[in-house]
């Protein structure tokens, strides 16, 4: 018997579909150190996932002084430069499987802490056997609170009128992953940079090389069937 597939596919940006937190790190740490201040590296697995606002505060108590909205600015700007300099950094597996939704016309969202502006720059470089696959957007502007509050994925399911229950996420950070599973989205977590063990993923990849759209409607498949059995 044939899983059923997942009615949407919603996908983390950063660390999940292009691995971008080691220049989101870069800047992070650069703009520090400007101010005089230090900024290690476990500091910055502290702001993986975590909405630009937040991150933003955090580097403020860091020695950042500007304002909110400034270090998003630029921090956006920083990372979008190194994207735009040359092929983007797809996480492995990544290409292949939205290729395989596309194809079998699941429908796919973008859901992001970061900025519209470059979740689009992201979207504009898919392959053409990738282009067209995200229907829509949900970013870090727009999301009514940030990861991992369960918003940004509500209002996706919402936008594309899809039951929570009949999506499937995937994310890298562990409060991408809380996100996904505080709002009823059946979730896997690749991660990237930090655990995901604890999270409550509905499943942990090391990676999305080889898996298929079939793996994603097995485990969507058992995690329905586990509910209607309580």
């Amino acid at each position: 018997m044939t899983s059923a597939y997942p009615d949407a596919v919603l996908w983390d940006l950063d660390g999940t579909l292009v691995d971008t937190e080691k220049f989101w790190m870069a800047a992070e740490t650069a703009l520090v150190e400007s101010f005089g201040g230090s900024w290690t590296h476990e500091q910055a697995l502290g702001l993986v996932g975590k909405g630009l606002e937040t991150s933003a505060a955090i580097l403020q108590e860091a020695g950042v002084r500007m304002a909110t909205q400034e270090i998003v600015d630029h921090l956006t700007a920083q990372v979008m430069t190194r994207l735009s300099e040359g092929d983007l950094p797809w996480r492995p597996g990544a290409l292949e499987l939205l290729g395989e939704l596309r194809a079998a016309g699941v429908r796919c969202a973008l859901v992001t802490m970061s900025m519209r502006r470059m979740a689009e720059l992201v979207v504009a470089a898919l392959p053409p056997a990738q282009a067209g696959v995200f229907e829509l957007i949900v970013s870090g502007d727009e999301a009514t609170r940030p990861k991992p509050f369960p918003d940004a994925y509500l209002q996706a399911c919402a936008a594309l009128g899809v039951d929570p229950a009949r999506a499937l996420a995937i994310e890298d950070s562990a409060t991408g992953v809380r996100a996904a599973v505080a709002a009823g989205v059946t979730t896997v977590g690749v991660p990237l940079m930090v655990s995901l063990v604890g999270t409550g993923a509905h499943a942990i990849w090391p990676t999305l090389d080889g898996r298929t759209l079939g793996d994603l409607a097995d485990l969507h498949s058992a995690r329905a069937a586990k509910g209607s059995a309580r």
